[in-house]
């Protein structure tokens, strides 16, 4: 299977650290042209240094991805240094605060949505227009296991994950004849700093969690690219409006 990425550009939301990273640095690694985009521009700069220190192709871009338009700004960048548009992996997004439903606030669902989901919408329909004027691209929005449940106490964040489920799936079809693959991967428990922000940083309590999983261990970030990259390749081809769990077996039991 090629998992080449050469004379391709792929973009990735939420880049700063965790899952955005490892995809930005897996991307370049295959070859890829990649923008890192988060609202740490800071931190995102110091990881495209890196990346164009050891030979890679990298650009670093703010975007919240909250504000449409920080996001077609960033889109437009993307294209104009490096001329097209290829993979994008819209994985930028927030853990919701723990609350029941009826002590929940509108504030905060308005955070959560915002960005989980309004996010992955602003940022698929400027990746679209890019993909649809070269009849080609693919597209993976990270959603979680929580699109397929229920989790007390994170309404708001168990609500934008499921929408971002549907709206991988009417997208896809919507633009599967145009020559553009949208798809969403479902991650369980990785080994990331929204992942233990579940827990408030409870050291134990998270290594209690990760030794339930089938698996018994959190998933590692680098997981997660593998994957992603994979729903980009030419070896998914056939693969369309597809939401992979890839959660270590937490979905099974």
């Amino acid at each position: 299977m090629n998992l080449s990425f050469d004379d391709k550009v792929a973009l990735v939301t939420g880049a700063s650290s965790g899952m955005g990273l490892a995809t930005a640095r897996a991307f370049a690694e295959a070859g890829a042209a990649v923008v890192l985009a988060d609202i740490q521009e800071d931190v995102v700069s110091a990881e495209a240094r890196k990346l164009t220190a050891a030979g890679h192709k990298a650009l670093a871009v703010r975007c919240d991805v909250s504000d449409d338009a920080q996001v077609e700004q960033m889109v437009r960048l993307t294209v104009a240094e490096f001329g097209r548009l290829d993979a994008a992996f819209n994985n930028a997004g927030v853990m919701a605060r723990i609350a029941p439903t009826a002590e929940s606030t509108r504030q905060e669902w308005d955070r959560v949505i915002g960005i989980n989901l309004r996010g992955v919408w602003s940022s698929m329909k400027y990746e679209l227009q890019q993909m649809q004027r070269q009849r080609s691209g693919a597209i993976v929005n990270n959603a979680s296991v929580g699109a397929l449940t229920g989790n007390p106490g994170i309404s708001s964040y168990i609500a934008s994950k499921h929408g971002v489920v549907g709206l991988t799936r009417t997208a896809a079809l919507e633009y599967i004849r145009h020559g553009i693959r949208v798809n969403a991967i479902n991650p369980g428990l990785i080994d990331t700093k929204i992942g233990r922000d579940v827990v408030s940083g409870d050291e134990q309590a998270y290594n209690d969690i990760a030794k339930n999983v089938p698996i018994g261990r959190a998933g590692r970030p680098e997981e997660i690219a593998s994957v992603v990259l994979w729903l980009c390749s030419d070896g998914a081809s056939y693969v369309v409006g597809h939401a992979l769990t890839v959660d270590g077996g937490m979905t099974v039991v």
